[in-house]
């Protein structure tokens, strides 16, 4: 063992670790967290370095053909790079306790967020495409296989033959929380605002209300909602949102045409129900 007494930096974080002294390992990290980072970075190095195939085993020919066989190394895929970098900057931020800047910490976890989503829909086409059904999809996502299509499918409109759009408009969701709020705090005539023509002329203000008030009958006072889902179903978008009632659970179903207007609105409680039982609100 090497007599140790000057102090050093972290080699994960760049941190100065305390003074060590007497005769003993030298200490390279701060915590468990930078000494995993540390592990992380010494495999990714060895294989960059030794690329995805052993150097006794293939031939430089070898490795060639490999790549163009295998699709390249993952330094060759846009996807999986940016993965892999954006990752790197988030660990390495948030094991920078008190120091670097937090802000962008959330920038690279907000990015990583968007690309882990275009890399979940990349799986789920491969995973169609290898003939794996829209059910064996929702069971691993925890969902059913119609959430699983309307969230990660790629519908053909059969009029035209034409793929539809899955873009739900931006805004759609808050759009729909504000009209939850409008329900809950018994505004119904600003509840009414987005509505069609077709949807002001069938519910008015006494309609909402007397909707609401069966479903509070039902299951108590209303306490709040969850995070809202969007998704495109043929020519409407729908934004399902999560309630919370006294007494049990419900889902606002409120569905937008192309125009932005309100063509449906529904809660739903949280234990199945036929569809002529639904609450029109």
């Amino acid at each position: 063992m090497a007599e140790v007494a000057e102090p050093a930096a972290c080699e994960a974080c760049g941190r100065q670790l305390p003074p060590q002294h007497g005769k003993g390992r030298r200490r390279r990290y701060c915590d468990a967290t930078c000494r995993s980072t540390g592990r992380r970075k010494r495999e990714l190095a060895g294989a960059r370095s030794q690329g995805d195939v052993n150097a006794v085993l293939t031939t430089a020919e070898g490795h060639g053909n490999f790549d163009v066989a295998g699709g390249g190394s993952l330094a060759a895929d846009p996807m999986a790079s940016r993965i892999r970098d954006t990752a790197g900057r988030l660990a390495a931020g948030l094991a920078r306790t008190g120091t670097g800047s937090p802000l962008a910490a959330m920038a690279a976890a907000r990015e990583l967020s968007a690309a882990t989503s275009e890399a979940l829909q990349e799986a789920v086409d491969r995973a169609r495409a290898a003939g794996h059904s829209w059910r064996e999809i929702g069971d691993v996502l925890g969902t059913t296989r119609q959430a699983a299509f309307q969230r990660f499918g790629h519908p053909v409109d059969p009029r035209t033959g034409a793929p539809m759009s899955t873009d739900v408009p931006p805004g759609a969701a808050d759009q729909a929380a504000a009209i939850i709020t409008c329900l809950a705090e018994g505004r119904w005539e600003d509840a009414r605002g987005d509505f069609n023509a077709g949807m002001r002329e069938g519910g008015d203000a006494g309609r909402l209300a007397g909707g609401w008030a069966h479903t509070v009958g039902m299951i108590g006072r209303y306490e709040g909602m969850g995070e809202p889902f969007a998704y495109r179903t043929g020519d409407h978008t729908v934004v399902e949102v999560p309630l919370r009632f006294e007494a049990g659970e419900a889902t606002g179903d409120v569905v937008f045409d192309d125009d932005s207007k309100i063509a449906g609105l529904w809660l739903r409680p949280a234990s199945p129900e036929p569809a002529a039982n639904r609450n029109p609100a």
